[in-house]
């Protein structure tokens, strides 16, 4: 089995999207200091890297990270290679019916392979696509952007599209190593009580 880790890595300076707080690590223990063992503290927002977006993320009463089925976030998945600024339904009508699980492989991951850097001008879903995808019974959408969509209005339609559909949202993957095709996704969440967001570390296997 080979598995491929599609995880940001945890680093000072990493990307964040504008106004979330900024990773940060500090050792409070240390061997160089005479300490029996090296042991850090971090700082970091429930929504850093690659993470998983809840429905209480947008939606009041909405299920918390640590009550979502987990099943939607494990199991067989496909990578659809996607281009353009935006993912409308032209782009996703090709999807193999039954498909539960999609992650969206855009131009951002050849950027974050260059550096791993916030920019704005990222590839993101329009709500056409999103419908479509909540249309047609998927249960989790992961992309390589740091949110789903770009909205200027600050209404966030793709986001309420998904979630109030019972849909998860898997943001931050780094898919420039991955092929287009169906895999097998192992996505685990940070098990935050009552979390709005949890950071995960998420792996693709294929034989």
């Amino acid at each position: 089995m080979r598995r491929i880790d599609i995880s940001m890595p945890l680093f000072p300076g990493m990307p964040a999207f504008p106004g979330d707080p900024l990773f940060a690590t500090e050792r409070s223990h240390a061997l160089d200091r005479g300490d029996p063992y090296n042991l850090s503290a971090l700082r970091l927002g429930s929504h850093t890297g690659t993470h998983v977006d809840p429905p209480v993320h947008f939606l009041p009463g909405g299920l918390t990270i640590d009550r979502i089925d987990l099943s939607q976030l494990n199991g067989p998945c496909r990578i659809v290679d996607v281009a353009g600024s935006e993912i409308g339904v032209p782009a996703l009508t090709s999807l193999p019916p039954g498909t539960e699980r999609v992650l969206l492989r855009t131009p951002n991951s050849a950027r974050w392979r260059e550096r791993l850097e916030f920019f704005p001008e990222y590839t993101a879903l329009a709500a056409g696509g999103a419908q479509l995808l909540a249309d047609r019974g998927v249960r989790l959408v992961g992309i390589d952007s740091l949110s789903i969509e770009r909205d200027p209005s600050g209404k966030f339609p793709v986001h309420h599209r998904l979630l109030g559909s019972g849909v998860l949202i898997l943001e931050g993957l780094l898919l420039a190593d991955v092929v287009p095709g169906e895999y097998e996704l192992t996505c685990l969440p940070l098990n935050l009580r009552a979390g709005d967001g949890g950071p995960a570390r998420a792996l693709l296997s294929t034989p």
